[in-house]
């Protein structure tokens, strides 16, 4: 009996000894992930942008009266207060710093446009930028990475202005370098300012019926897209053939078809997994739906 005791007691000390290894295991696992993810943080060094560079920054995304702008790490406000004092724009910026956020409402006091511009103390990476219809932003480019799969996901037709910096690996629809004098970071006196659309999904496979010169036809479509490029196929007649000359910009669409002698132009607008719009042969002009059955990843 004494024995049995023992070995229990034995059995329960080398259980209580793997729980305590698989415990320190499963710590400096958790420990190494958090050494693998990125080091970011709210301390972004604040420097101005020059007034240069925010009217060029404002001119690029085609800010108006109708547009609500949302400046990310937005120091002393000067980019949401000219929009709203010059444009009639309406936004918000955020930045980390109590004091610059201060600064800013009482800079948007004094130009007159409290009514049309406001500023929060907030993680910039939390901020709800649902509301924007255009992005702007002076950022490291580190912090552009990590805000990029937020940024795509917005509603397509947002504008995104960045001052000096891209957005990991997406290719900016425009750029502009312009000389600033008065430029304190860098060895050259200029800056570059970068501007995107934000593209609607296309991806996927889609079905549609098109009305072609022998008569209606069931089609096919299977396309690949990478931000705001993308390319693809269309079976037609169990004929699979390129799509050609593809654009994409906001939630506008168009390509085109080779049916035999035949070219077909398509264009529409992308609605969710919808393209509603119309297809063009010849002279002819005919309305366009397709679906997406199937929706695939960049």
């Amino acid at each position: 009996m004494n024995h049995t005791k023992q070995l229990l007691q034995q059995l329960s000390m080398l259980f209580a000894g793997l729980v305590a290894v698989l415990s320190v295991s499963t710590s400096f696992a958790a420990e190494n992930v958090e050494e693998d993810a990125p080091r970011i943080t709210e301390e972004t060094p604040y420097v101005q942008s020059p007034k240069v560079v925010v009217d060029t920054m404002l001119e690029m995304a085609g800010v108006n009266s109708g547009d609500f702008l949302i400046d990310l790490g937005s120091g002393d406000g000067r980019i949401v207060t000219t929009a709203a004092k010059e444009r009639k724009a309406r936004g918000f910026g955020v930045d980390y710093d109590e004091r610059l956020v201060k600064l800013a409402t009482e800079n948007a006091r004094k130009a007159g446009v409290s009514d049309r511009a406001s500023f929060f103390e907030q993680n910039i990476f939390k901020t709800d930028l649902g509301s924007a219809s255009v992005i702007t932003m002076y950022l490291l480019p580190e912090y552009n990475a990590v805000l990029k799969p937020t940024l795509l996901a917005l509603r397509p037709g947002t504008r995104i202005v960045s001052h000096d910096y891209g957005i990991g690996d997406w290719e900016p629809d425009a750029s502009k370098k312009i000389p600033v004098p008065e430029k304190r970071v860098g060895f050259e006196k200029a800056s570059t300012i970068l501007f995107w659309i934000v593209p609607a999904k296309v991806a996927g496979h889609w079905r549609s019926s098109v009305r072609t010169s022998s008569g209606i036809a069931d089609i096919e479509l299977m396309l690949k897209q990478k931000y705001q490029h993308f390319e693809g196929t269309a079976k037609l007649r169990g004929q699979e053939v390129a799509i050609e000359r593809p654009f994409l910009k906001a939630d506008y669409v168009s390509f085109r078809i080779q049916d035999g002698k035949d070219t077909l132009l398509f264009n529409g607008r992308v609605s969710n997994s919808r393209i509603a719009g119309e297809v063009i042969r010849g002279s002819e002009k005919m309305r366009w739906r397709a679906l997406r059955t199937e929706e695939l990843k960049e």
